[in-house]
């Protein structure tokens, strides 16, 4: 009886921080900045990842290739091997105000870049499998036609590379979602920071919390249905090829 009691009032406290008081308008903006990282972020990291992909799998006669494997094997390491937080500490405290990049707008700037950076470690190797799923001999008749082998890759073997990754993508997109979480470190009022503010305004956190955990699953949802509506999409372009 006392619990049930306890979760109306904490409900009651929730329905008038988050309607009456227009704590709405911070979750929905909370909302759009988590979005907004997340893909900027996931675009940034494919960029990346598909060229640290193609230095990995682009053969090594030449001493340049080699150098250029290296230098990608530890940026990789560097952002597989430190934890989101610090990266996005170091970014916000230290390296962009150290190289001039300044603004209102610095948190949100710095989130979306060291997303993007941390993302092209993981999608790179992402890439690289893909890359190495497709027929070699894709590449080698784009290359006989004449094709110079960096237009063979971008134009032959990486589209083909991105449908078979696609599932895996889409992944990389949810954990980019969920882990917006810790943004708040640099300032950043996102989505988890947004409920969280309901409940410190009461000092009731049951339910904003759960709502928090309702809304990420409908966020994660929904991108799982895109996915697959693009994977069949994907599917039907190729059968009538």
């Amino acid at each position: 009886m006392v619990q049930s009691i306890l979760a109306g009032q904490e409900w009651d406290l929730f329905w008038r921080q988050f309607a009456t008081k227009g704590a709405y308008k911070t979750v929905l903006q909370g909302l759009g900045i988590t979005v907004e990282i997340a893909v900027f972020g996931l675009i940034i990291g494919i960029v990346i990842g598909t060229l640290i992909a193609v230095i990995k799998v682009v053969p090594k006669y030449k001493t340049f290739p080699k150098v250029l494997e290296k230098l990608a094997d530890i940026y990789v390491g560097l952002f597989r091997g430190t934890p989101m937080v610090v990266q996005l500490l170091i970014g916000y405290f230290v390296l962009f105000p150290a190289i001039g990049i300044k603004g209102s707008n610095l948190n949100i700037i710095t989130a979306i870049l060291i997303f993007g950076m941390n993302s092209g470690a993981y999608v790179s190797e992402i890439m690289r499998s893909g890359i190495q799923s497709v027929d070699g001999g894709q590449l080698e008749a784009a290359r006989a036609v004449g094709l110079p082998y960096g237009t063979s890759m971008m134009k032959v073997v990486i589209p083909q590379a991105v449908k078979n990754i696609l599932p895996t993508l889409g992944n990389e997109f949810i954990s980019l979602i969920k882990e917006t979480s810790v943004v708040s470190f640099i300032a950043i009022v996102d989505l988890t920071k947004a409920f969280k503010q309901i409940g410190d305004a009461n000092y009731a956190y049951i339910v904003p919390y759960l709502m928090l955990a309702l809304v990420y699953l409908i966020i994660v949802y929904l991108i799982t249905i895109l996915v697959r509506l693009l994977e069949r999409r994907m599917k039907k372009s190729d059968r009538r090829h």
